[in-house]
């Protein structure tokens, strides 16, 4: 599979509050579904951020230790547990397309989506793939140490092998290292995601309330990039942009009988703009959003159904 043959806008990283990062991963959905350009994009939580699950409850959060960190707080359009995304240490990316140009079924359409993702670890020479077998939970309110399931848990790191090749009885597990997930929005599709760069296991432990587990503990179950390879964070989201633009770049090469006729009537075939960029529109859009949702205490603090 390769990406979608739509017109798309690649956006360079770019450092924002979590609140105006998840606006602008809606805004993105409602432009494609609109018929503008589609999204592929890498970005930076600053400060650093704790997402919440879309129906995860307030109560999981330590709200004090994230104000006196620093840390911000939002909601995700998308579910699962909560996520902490370091300044330095997460890499986030999202990819916003039309809905009638990917797979209806989900588990297709996340698989598609996560292409360019395992592209940019292995030109990071990371061995990332989806996890082998059924892992336990550890902690239901924290998304990385949930159980482990091979449908869509990507983990990461080199097992020891026994002679015969096979991964010998003492043979280390794989470890999370990256989060994705998407949501439908207006004939839409989203699916963003946090790559660990770096771990900060006390720091992702402490946005939790009353978490169980210890930091070497988190450590067992997740994985940075830094572990494997010696690329610095610029290097690696140097990587990821990357592979989202050889990715898109593909699938519009494929491009055959699906040419579109333009305002001039002339065929036109689809185009992707390496330096995009948002619209005025689109900021006052996100700014919108971010007051009215992302940051706004009835969102954030309440879970859907008792708003």
């Amino acid at each position: 599979m390769t990406a979608p043959a739509v017109d798309w806008r690649l956006i360079a990283e770019e450092a924002r509050p979590g609140a105006m990062q998840m606006a602008l991963d809606e805004v993105a959905a409602e432009t494609a579904a609109a018929g503008g350009p589609a999204t592929v994009r890498t970005y930076r939580w600053e400060p650093s951020c704790l997402t919440l699950g879309y129906r995860q409850d307030p109560e999981t959060v330590d709200w004090a230790f994230c104000e006196r960190e620093g840390i911000d707080v939002t909601r995700r359009q998308t579910g699962g547990g909560g996520i902490y995304h370091d300044a330095h240490g997460d890499i986030a990316y999202s990819i916003a397309v039309p809905a009638s140009h990917v797979p209806g079924e989900l588990l297709d359409c996340y698989h598609l989506l996560c292409e360019p993702i395992f592209d940019a670890f292995d030109r990071l020479g990371i061995d990332a793939d989806y996890v082998d077998e059924a892992t336990p939970e550890l902690y239901h309110p924290a998304c990385y140490l949930r159980e482990l399931h091979p449908a869509h848990d990507v983990v990461a790191g080199e097992a020891e092998r026994s002679d015969s090749g096979a991964p010998g009885d003492d043979a280390p597990a794989r470890r999370k290292i990256a989060g994705n997930a998407q949501y439908r929005k207006r004939d839409a599709v989203i699916q963003h995601g946090s790559l660990t760069f770096s771990v900060d296991a006390e720091r992702h432990l402490g946005t939790f309330a009353d978490s169980p587990v210890t930091p070497a503990a988190f450590r067992d179950r997740v994985v940075g990039m830094d572990e494997l390879t010696d690329a610095d964070r610029d290097e690696a989201v140097a990587a990821v942009a990357d592979a989202l633009a050889a990715w898109v770049r593909d699938g519009i090469g494929e491009v055959t009988e699906d040419a579109t006729v333009g305002t001039d009537g002339t065929a036109a075939t689809p185009d992707v703009d390496c330096d995009g960029s948002w619209t005025e529109a689109e900021l006052e859009r996100a700014a919108e959003l971010v007051e009215t949702k992302y940051r706004d205490p009835a969102w954030v603090r309440t879970r859907p159904g008792e708003r």
